[in-house]
């Protein structure tokens, strides 16, 4: 699968695993080479291969990127009716999962723009109390350019896409 070519449907499919999940996740190799994984809420997809996500709950990526900062996310289609359908069927018809593989850049203060983005996201939630203790003071990015895309393979059952 083609990053570039393919960057619309890539970002269709994460948002649509958002929508679900509420979550993507990160992996990462800490310094002793061991996996971490780590849910992220606040990840938002650019339109060049490139995005962003708030760092401000996560502690293991900041310590695992001085040694590495690659990082690979998964976003699955979680939808029941997408794998019942998929069941009876004997295919998928798109997508049940996706890996971003890419370089974490460096640590940094949100634009306005990217600010906007979050609040957008949240809006929905925006007079609850919990809103104001999760997002309530997301300030800062960390930026990632995206260098590959991989399909989970189920065979038979993605054989076509």
């Amino acid at each position: 699968m083609d990053i570039k070519l393919n960057w619309k449907s890539i970002k269709d499919h994460f948002d649509a695993s958002f929508r679900k999940n509420l979550h993507v996740v990160f992996a990462s190799v800490d310094k002793d080479n061991n996996p971490i994984a780590t849910p992220i809420g606040s990840l938002f997809l650019n339109s060049n291969q490139t995005g962003f996500y708030f760092e401000k709950f996560v502690s293991k990526i900041p310590q695992n990127i001085e040694h590495n900062n690659q990082v690979c996310i998964l976003a699955i289609n979680n939808r029941k009716l997408f794998w019942i359908k998929a069941l009876f069927q004997g295919y998928f018809n798109s997508y049940p999962g996706l890996k971003l593989y890419g370089q974490l850049g460096e640590r940094r203060l949100a634009t306005d723009k990217e600010l906007k983005r979050m609040q957008r996201r949240v809006q929905s939630t925006k007079v609850l109390k919990g809103n104001k203790y999760l997002w309530g003071d997301m300030k800062h990015i960390r930026e990632i350019k995206f260098i590959k895309v991989e399909k989970i393979n189920l065979g038979k059952m993605t054989q076509a896409l």
